[in-house]
């Protein structure tokens, strides 16, 4: 196999993101598989025309069935909202389409399952969409693990920071409500901080949660494009029904501790996805806003010259790096996706699942789900009751 032909659903935010990766690979990745850029798909004719012509894809469509029935297409790339993840790819699957999907996989952990036992059953590739695992400082952070240089696991501690809703008139966006996102801050934002928590230590047993809406309403907007808005004069307003934050503790299988905060009401933090760990022997810190560091603590160094050193993962050493600027050379978010998408190349390559894959996308759904009944219920709950 030496290509892959794509039907991505969604042209916005994330559209742009997956198709500026599809293009990177032929360039940096030449041994990988090649996705072939066939048809985009989006309901707005005159905006997915136009997204069809940016991006570079062959074609476009109004109408995502049409893609299913479609003998040269390999892939559904989905990245609409959450309220059409389900249905769009227990379809495709059934068409024996491969499968990527964005995060959060689904609604609800009964959806996701439905997802994940859909594609199993056509025995299809599927893949969800956790870029951030694809950091090369991230993947250092991983490696310090493995290989025991950090000991013990005591403590991991994650946050996700945004401003982008801070002002009382921004308008009430599709991510602010739940029929259409499912949730707020926790299902979107936190996502990620579970799946990296589930990447780098392991499995979440118990959680306890809290959460807030802070801003209960907001002005209907007249016009939307991914994460921005617009509303007229006077426009009226309409509940927000979904968390601004949620905030939870969890207990790790391993005995690690861990505190989760995700926000979109932290005043000055366009975009803070950070990490700490701290085990035995040493310490890791990571902000995905200076995202080629990974601040590295031994307690083995000589008392003289302990303290966190900065390392800049740009090395060839570090994953993916080879393949991009010469060290030192920084690289940014959208190569996130890119690596992403060679995964899933080599996995086809190699015929296996890639990963993160929709039994990851589960698990966290899993916790999700956890967080929100520990919220409702006041009290611990264990994430393999659910």
């Amino acid at each position: 196999m030496k290509s892959i032909n794509i039907g991505m659903i969604g042209y916005k935010f994330m559209g742009k993101a997956h198709s500026n990766a599809y293009r990177a690979l032929p360039m940096f990745f030449p041994k990988s598989i090649q996705p072939q850029m066939k048809v985009i798909c989006g309901r707005n004719e005159e905006a997915v025309s136009k997204a069809a012509k940016q991006f570079g894809w062959e074609e476009y469509t109004t109408e995502w069935k049409d893609l299913l029935k479609r003998d040269d297409i390999d892939l559904i790339d989905i990245n609409a909202p959450s309220n059409v993840h389900k249905e769009i790819a227990i379809e495709a699957a059934k068409a024996g389409k491969h499968l990527y999907c964005e995060k959060p996989l689904a609604f609800t952990l009964k959806d996701s399952r439905e997802m994940l036992l859909a594609a199993e059953k056509a025995g299809v590739k599927h893949m969800v969409g956790f870029n951030y695992r694809f950091t090369p400082a991230v993947i250092l952070a991983k490696k310090l693990i493995e290989e025991g240089r950090l000991g013990g696991i005591y403590h991991y501690r994650a946050w996700f920071l945004q401003d982008w809703i801070t002002d009382p008139d921004f308008p009430l966006v599709w991510r602010l409500q739940k029929e259409i996102a499912g949730s707020g801050a926790h299902g979107d934002i936190g996502a990620h901080l579970i799946d990296m928590a589930h990447y780098l230590i392991g499995d979440i047993s118990e959680v306890i949660g809290m959460n807030e809406t802070f801003i209960k309403e907001r002005p209907l907007p007249t016009e939307m494009d991914g994460l921005s808005a617009t509303s007229g004069k006077g426009t009226d307003k309409g509940p927000v029904t979904v968390d601004d934050a949620t905030l939870f503790l969890a207990k790790f299988a391993n005995g690690a501790l861990g505190s989760f905060e995700a926000t979109r009401l932290a005043t000055g933090h366009r975009s803070t996805n950070s990490f700490e760990i701290n085990g035995s022997k040493g310490s890791v810190i990571f902000d995905f806003e200076r995202m080629n560091e990974l601040q590295v603590y031994f307690e083995d160094d000589a008392e003289g010259v302990q303290g966190f050193r900065r390392v800049l993962a740009t090395d060839s050493a570090h994953a993916y790096s080879e393949a991009w600027w010469p060290a030192g050379h920084a690289i940014g978010y959208e190569h996130t996706f890119t690596h992403a998408f060679v995964e899933l190349m080599d996995a086809f390559r190699e015929d296996r699942q890639p990963v993160p894959n929709f039994e990851d996308g589960v698990k966290c759904q899993q916790v999700l789900e956890a967080v929100d009944l520990s919220i409702e219920q006041k009290q611990w709950i264990n994430v393999s009751d659910l």
